[in-house]
């Protein structure tokens, strides 16, 4: 018997199809209707406070003890996902980690995470109350680091409490990667210029330093001094930041970025974190995110801030008690970023990406006439400067660095926010020429990121001198922040692509 023919039958099936390949066609011009990418965000925090008997780093050998924690160090991460680029930022409280314990870290988290080590951007805060987990001028090694500032043989391991750092530096971003959820963001800046001055300045009559060489500029050159003439550099006052919450508001985490050196103003013998910390305590506050059930944690990272502290060298400087002064500090910077934080707007996704690559280096050795000096000052019984056998026997140890050394560039993607890292303390200018050449609407330099290799001033700031020129404090070629600038604005192109 034959099938009746069904013509409307048919007629529905092709108008189904056509229909169908309507909607296929509609998914293939907006993927996002296809697959919605969630965007993720998880913070942490993991304690790397040392044990009391340890050295506290930021001044000069011998390094005091600790006696006594004020304040907790840590390590404080945040871990961004766009569903297909992982992104890692931590800021450490310690004065300069090289390369070595970043290195390490950053293994092991790529071992228990997957997450590449060139998504990783990792930083310190340059706190001078810390205990010392790096090394001072001793040549780096490819897998080992350093930590005291004896002369000696190569290579020695990590110690108990670096491996200590990188064990907690690990965890940190495994608890932030339990941490994840559906997050929003958002960034803004503001400005508070009120605490920030260069420490730089140029003199009308030069001054002599402990290589018996008159210099034009000197680095912190006393209150009211008769014999200044002008700051060598700018600063820069901008608080940049980026912002993550729920998707119901609450608040996730805030990473912040000012070029502050340090506030100081601690007891001999204290373990403190500095402003650094008190403002991740005061913003928690102001943003009413105490005791969440997964806690807000602040982050401050430090930006380029190799030529600038918080002393207006013009006078007078009000005396402050321990502590007040960086709470001070800490709390006007924390209310700006308060300020501006009620106002910017929010993404549910944006793309995230990174960039980096290693740039070699030529390193500052001393010449004959200079080892020669070097010598003779160590034999010396009066010095001609009070720093001088000083800058004699860390002269002569910069022989043992090799001629060249790699360094780590690297730039963060977050929409539309750039994020450059340099693992130096980056003078003001050098980030303020980054800031205005940047791809980027917005973007912001993290100083001491992957690794620490002193001062970078600028080639006309060699020329002018003063501290952060000096060789053992500067470590690298003169030309170097040209060449990193370069670098950075490379791959800031690169990774915004």
């Amino acid at each position: 018997m034959k099938r009746a023919f069904n013509f409307q039958k048919i007629m529905d099936c092709l108008f189904q199809l056509r229909l169908l390949s309507g909607i296929i066609i509609l998914l293939f011009q907006f993927p996002s209707f296809a697959q919605q990418a969630v965007f993720r965000a998880g913070a942490s925090t993991a304690n790397i406070s040392p044990s009391l008997g340890e050295g506290i780093a930021g001044g000069w050998m011998p390094l005091p003890l600790a006696t006594h924690i004020h304040d907790e160090l840590h390590a404080r991460t945040l871990v961004l996902d766009d569903g297909k680029v992982r992104l890692v930022i931590m800021v450490v409280d310690n004065v300069e980690l090289p390369r070595e314990v970043f290195d390490a870290a950053k293994k092991l988290i790529t071992e228990e995470t997957s997450i590449p080590k060139e998504r990783m951007m990792m930083s310190s805060t340059h706190t001078h109350s810390s205990t010392w987990a790096g090394h001072e001028i001793n040549p780096p090694e490819p897998s080992m680091s350093i930590r005291t500032n004896s002369a000696g043989k190569y290579p020695k391991p990590l110690d108990d409490y670096q491996r200590f750092v990188v064990r907690r530096m690990a965890d940190g971003v495994r608890i932030a990667l339990n941490n994840l959820e559906p997050a929003r963001i958002g960034w803004g800046a503001g400005t508070v210029p009120q605490h920030v001055f260069n420490r730089r300045w140029k003199l009308k009559s030069p001054v002599s330093n402990p290589f018996g060489v008159s210099e034009k500029v000197q680095m912190n050159p006393g209150i009211a001094n008769p014999n200044l003439l002008e700051p060598a550099g700018p600063t820069d006052p901008q608080v940049s930041f980026l912002s993550v919450q729920s998707l119901k508001g609450k608040p996730i985490a805030i990473l912040a970025n000012y070029s502050l050196h340090y506030v100081g103003g601690v007891p001999k013998g204290h373990i403190s974190a500095d402003y650094f910390a008190v403002f991740a305590d005061r913003l928690q506050e102001l943003l009413k995110a105490n005791r969440q059930d997964t806690p807000f944690v602040g982050i401050m990272s430090n930006g380029t801030e190799g030529d600038t502290n918080n002393i207006d060298f013009r006078g007078p400087v009000a005396q402050y008690p321990p502590y007040e002064k960086m709470k001070l500090v800490a709390n006007d910077v924390a209310q700006e970023v308060f300020r501006v934080y009620q106002n910017i707007g929010y993404k549910e996704w944006v793309p995230l990406g990174a960039a980096q690559m290693e740039l070699t280096l030529n390193v500052r050795k001393p010449d004959l006439q200079l080892q020669s000096w070097a010598g003779k000052a160590i034999q010396r019984v009066k010095p001609d400067h009070p720093m001088e056998k000083v800058f004699a026997e860390r002269t002569i140890q910069m022989k043992e660095w090799p001629e060249k050394i790699d360094v780590i560039i690297q730039t963060f993607k977050v929409g539309d926010l750039g994020i450059a890292g340099i693992p130096f303390e980056v003078f003001a200018e050098t980030g303020l020429e980054i800031k205005a050449k940047s791809p980027f609407e917005k973007s912001f330099t993290i100083g001491l990121a992957n690794g620490g290799y002193g001062y970078l001033p600028t080639p006309e700031q060699h020329q002018m001198g003063g501290y952060e020129t000096w060789m053992s404090v500067n470590k690298v070629e003169k030309e170097a922040s040209r060449k990193i600038v370069t670098e950075i604005l490379k791959l800031f192109t690169q990774v915004k692509r």
